[in-house]
């Protein structure tokens, strides 16, 4: 059986998920096979396992760290907000429908097998297990029936470290009262607390500290500093989409990235803001966008309703404004679907609401039809004949994954102006919903399109393969006249660039988190560190 050891927080964004990765590499690091478990996850970056199954990105990210490839069973249950008051319901993978927030409370209890039996195949085959919470344990008014955070640590016996972040201030207040509002048979499995997140001298906090462990009767196993380390957020309240859609005046590159209300899998940019002289910024209003380089529309979990956003704010206009100046524009996935001439979700599938028809961006021609049918499927291809200003695309090698309720259908055939964006040689196990495609494995499948300074695409990632991103940032810079190349000696190779991240995130962990006492609570024998390896890759 495997070593457990669960990461709870006092708040959303306390830091759990970055402190479950990097203890997720230094037991990879250590000599031990190390898998992260979330049972319930609730976010809009999801991730595509080469079975075609979807789970929450923080627990592929975390499984990135550990060197193993994500599972399903490490993110059973995925709940992917769609409405204020419902979500998209994905168990072990495969969606099951809309639910109202209420009637999911009513039925989670039903779950726990699901959780235990996925549980249970990942303590069979690794030496130790992370274990991420959600959210807070002192949520009182939903501790009743809770399957993520002391409820799950009781049916497991997993020892429960509770991390605070004092980044927002309070943190003595939050770790108190979070304890103070646990059963005493719920205190007892806190064995250590983590002040997150410190900026400055740790000493200042020597009294308080000394004070909280006299009234908790828990000892503080570490003060993490704020650490200067690039991993990919697990959701909306990251704080890279904050900040205004102000532009850094002294970046070479700017990029602007639409900010929909319900954003989702906006890490496919987080490669670009590793090259030195790219700003990289989220805008919520038109006169926020101004005139950008490169116009980003993301992925969104309700399409119609963000187009209609876009819309009513204004934009769309500004959006359309841009793309009449030339102003390259790039959809991927909901943002994609936009750009085409119509949007039908006549059964509600997209939202799980009553259903819609309305006309999109008019870009290019193409429609979506939503159907509650999911594509799920990673791909492997190459870029097709681009054209225009990002034409040294061509021909180089791109993958990703598929991950959308509509399927789009070409009103028009291939022509000079408009040609498919990629040609897709090869799909992995999963669960393609055709669309167009009349043999969705055969080679050389069409996906996406180009058109003059306009390119979509349902591919996530399309941007992480290595080169490309570089390539797209050259073509920006040449475009204004530059001639060096910022993209030159940066972060191209994406994948090394995400390792040696883990690798900095360990180190600091290992020197500011008592590993020793994390060993011990878990009942494991500590090896010496081993050298930092490759792994599997995301």
């Amino acid at each position: 059986m495997a070593k457990a050891i669960m990461v709870q927080g006092t708040m959303s964004s306390a830091g759990k998920s970055f402190l479950a990765a990097g203890l997720c590499r230094i037991f990879m690091q250590d000599g031990y096979k190390t898998a992260p478990f979330k049972s319930q996850n609730m976010a809009l970056n999801s991730y595509i396992t080469k079975e075609g199954l979807e789970m929450g990105r923080a627990q592929a990210v975390q499984a990135e760290a550990a060197g193993i490839l994500p599972a399903a069973d490490m993110n059973p249950i995925l709940l992917k907000p769609c409405s204020d008051t419902g979500s998209q319901v994905i168990v072990r993978g495969i969606p099951r429908g809309v639910m109202a927030a209420r009637e999911y409370f009513l039925r989670k209890k039903e779950l726990i097998p699901v959780i235990l039996e996925s549980y249970r195949r990942l303590d069979a085959a690794y030496d130790v297990i992370v274990i991420e919470g959600a959210g807070s344990p002192a949520e009182i008014n939903l501790k009743q029936d809770d399957i993520v955070n002391m409820g799950l640590a009781r049916l497991l016996g997993a020892p429960v470290i509770l991390a605070g972040d004092i980044d927002r201030g309070g943190v003595f207040a939050q770790l108190y009262g979070t304890t103070a509002l646990l059963s005493e048979e719920e205190r007892a499995m806190v064995k250590g607390l983590v002040i997150n997140k410190f900026r400055g001298d740790p000493a200042i906090l020597a009294p308080g500290v000394a004070m909280l462990e006299e009234l908790t009767g828990i000892p503080v196993m570490g003060v993490v500093p704020y650490m200067d380390v690039d991993l990919e957020d697990e959701d909306s309240l990251s704080g890279r989409l904050s900040g205004g859609g102000e532009r850094d005046a002294a970046a070479a590159v700017d990029i602007a990235v639409i900010r929909f209300p319900r954003i989702s899998n906006f890490t496919d940019f987080h490669v670009f803001s590793t090259i030195q002289g790219v700003c990289v910024r989220y805008v919520e209003r038109a006169a926020d966008l101004k005139s950008p380089d490169l116009i980003l529309l993301p992925g969104t979990k309700n399409t119609v309703e963000d187009l209609l956003w876009m819309r009513e704010n204004g934009l769309e206009a500004a959006v359309l404004k841009e793309a009449s100046r030339e102003t390259p524009i790039w959809g991927i996935c909901g943002g994609y679907q936009m750009m085409g001439g119509r949007l039908e979700d006549e059964d509600g599938a997209e939202s799980g609401g009553a259903g819609r028809t309305l006309g999109g961006m008019g870009l290019f021609p193409c429609s979506t039809h939503f159907r509650p049918e999911k594509t799920r499927t990673r791909v492997r291809g190459r870029f097709g004949d681009v054209r225009g200003i990002f034409s040294g695309l061509s021909g180089m090698a791109v993958e990703g994954y598929e991950i959308h309720m509509g399927q789009t259908v070409y009103t028009e055939s291939e022509t000079e102006n408009a040609r498919p964006l990629v040609r897709i040689a090869e799909y992995e196990a999963g669960g393609p919903a055709g669309g167009r495609r009349e043999d969705p494995r055969g080679a050389d499948t069409p996906e996406g399109i180009c058109r003059e300074n306009l390119y979509g695409t349902y591919l996530h990632g399309i941007f992480d393969a290595p080169g490309v991103a570089g390539e797209l940032v050259n073509a920006l810079l040449k475009r204004k006249g530059y001639n060096a190349s910022l993209s030159a000696g940066c972060a191209l190779d994406y994948r090394a660039y995400r390792g040696m991240q883990y690798d900095r995130l360990a180190m600091s962990l290992r020197k500011h988190l008592d590993m020793d006492a994390v060993y011990r609570i878990m009942g494991l024998a500590r090896r010496g560190a081993a050298q930092p390896g490759k792994g599997q890759s995301i």
